[in-house]
């Protein structure tokens, strides 16, 4: 996700990109050098929504806020939009994604938004300009009626190489909803910027670093899910360290600290570009091209399996190794989790593929 919403900063104009996190330890986190050389701006969180734990908390007989903790601010005087009137937008007028795309482009926006002087693009700019003073939802409606964000928006999908549109298929289980906060300092406050809310959410004054309480809030919110849940996700929205790494030398790094750095981020960039290409190639093709091949293939042809059973085709064959290589792809993803859960430092080679 790291790689669409770089580059969707980048298409909005910014100096900024998006990075991972995985840790809620502030410590571990403060100890990267990273975290010197490029200052988190807003923090991005990504989680299973649920509505019994994000309705709202009633007490004295009024809304006080939202269950997830802070107290909401009807008085917002910053950048924020409200989402219910660009689901419809994102999801059926103008091209059919799925709603934490939408939403995820909603937050990206409600950040940048709150950031004091960042530079961003003409689009953008003159989103924010037109929208001073407007109310949550009109500013819902300013960003609907953008073509060029939409343009922007839509330029990050990947191909629809098969549409079911039209053909009436009966309605399978109800996929689970993903969805996009944000948090950001403000003054001397800590805001929740979320685009399904009443309004902005005041997580209270920010006694020293505006990070750590951040990162405090989310373990908080975490918490009110069962024990051992891992769908959630945070990436954190920084400036781009390269420009600054292959300008001067940070003063919090030695030279040789610098350069190590510096290679990592370009490697990451790197890798970045060939995902992205292959994220917007078409496929399909090549999918249909294997299948017919491997179907020949597999009529006339049997695999001695493990167990010295010949009975298994190479088609069967081929779809085990996948289903195990799948299985074992998920266990350490789960442990990579797990691990950042608890503040534990991911290690280096601990690869996906490996």
């Amino acid at each position: 996700m790291s790689l669409v919403i770089s580059e969707l900063l980048r298409l909005l104009g910014t100096p900024l990109v998006m990075d991972e996190l995985y840790t809620l330890d502030f410590a571990v986190l403060a100890s990267e050098p990273l975290y010197s050389v490029s200052p988190i701006r807003a923090l991005v969180f990504l989680f299973k929504w649920a509505a019994d734990r994000e309705v709202d908390d009633i007490g004295e007989g009024q809304s006080r806020g939202p269950r997830t903790g802070g107290v909401y601010d009807p008085d917002f005087s910053g950048f924020y939009a409200k989402q219910a009137s660009i689901f419809y937008w994102f999801t059926k007028e103008i091209i059919p994604l799925v709603v934490q795309n939408a939403c995820a482009t909603l937050a990206i926006v409600n950040a940048l938004g709150n950031i004091p002087d960042l530079p961003v693009g003409n689009e953008l700019g003159d989103v924010f300009s037109f929208g001073v003073g407007m109310d949550p939802l009109s500013l819902g409606e300013v960003l609907t009626s953008s073509s060029d964000l939409r343009r922007i928006h839509n330029s990050l999908s990947p191909p629809a190489a098969i549409s079911l549109d039209g053909l009436n298929l009966p309605k399978g289980e109800a996929e689970d909803a993903y969805h996009f906060v944000v948090y950001v300092p403000i003054g001397d406050d800590l805001y929740e910027l979320d685009g399904l809310k009443r309004y902005a959410v005041n997580h209270g004054k920010i006694a020293d670093i505006w990070v750590e309480k951040a990162l405090s809030v989310i373990q908080q919110r975490i918490e009110l899910y069962p024990a051992g849940s891992i769908e959630f996700n945070l990436q954190a929205i920084r400036p781009d360290p390269l420009p600054i790494l292959s300008s001067s030398l940070p003063p919090e790094l030695t030279p040789a600290e610098a350069q190590e750095l510096r290679h990592e981020e370009e490697a990451k960039r790197r890798r970045w570009e060939f995902e992205n290409a292959l994220r917007r190639h078409n496929h399909l093709g090549l999918a249909i091209g294997l299948l017919q091949a491997l179907a020949k293939v597999s009529v006339s042809t049997q695999v001695t399996g493990d167990t010295g059973d010949s009975a298994n085709t190479l088609w069967e064959k081929t779809l085990n190794d996948a289903k195990e290589k799948m299985k074992v792809r998920i266990e350490k993803r789960r442990e990579m989790l797990a691990m950042a859960g608890k503040g534990k430092a991911i290690p280096e080679d601990m690869d996906l593929d490996a």
